[in-house]
């Protein structure tokens, strides 16, 4: 089991416990955190975060995210689970800085 901290913008930060295997997406609806989501596939990025310290894995391939979104540390909380303890950024604006330009 790991601890993510979740960072929103102009919220108080927010932890939750993710068991091996489990979305943090998952994990936060079984603590009552409601993040953003769509398809909990991996295709809309609808429930993009980012990974601002530690490391997640995709337990399936992110399809709404390009390799370059991947490296800048994005991931998709419907189907990322923590490596270790981290804090990730979420909320709906993270999502927005992400695709708000085209030819990123």
């Amino acid at each position: 089991m790991h601890v993510v901290g979740l960072e929103r913008s102009g919220k108080r930060r927010e932890t939750v416990r993710v068991d091996p295997d489990e979305s943090l997406l998952a994990a936060a609806e079984r603590s009552g955190i409601g993040l953003p989501f769509g398809c909990r596939i991996g295709v809309c990025g609808t429930c993009t975060g980012r990974v601002l310290d530690g490391e997640m894995r995709h337990v399936e391939p992110p399809r709404a995210l390009k390799d370059r979104h991947l490296e800048a540390g994005y991931v998709l909380t419907c189907i990322a689970t923590p490596e270790v303890d981290c804090t990730v950024e979420v909320g709906t604006d993270v999502r927005a800085r992400l695709f708000e330009n085209p030819w990123r």
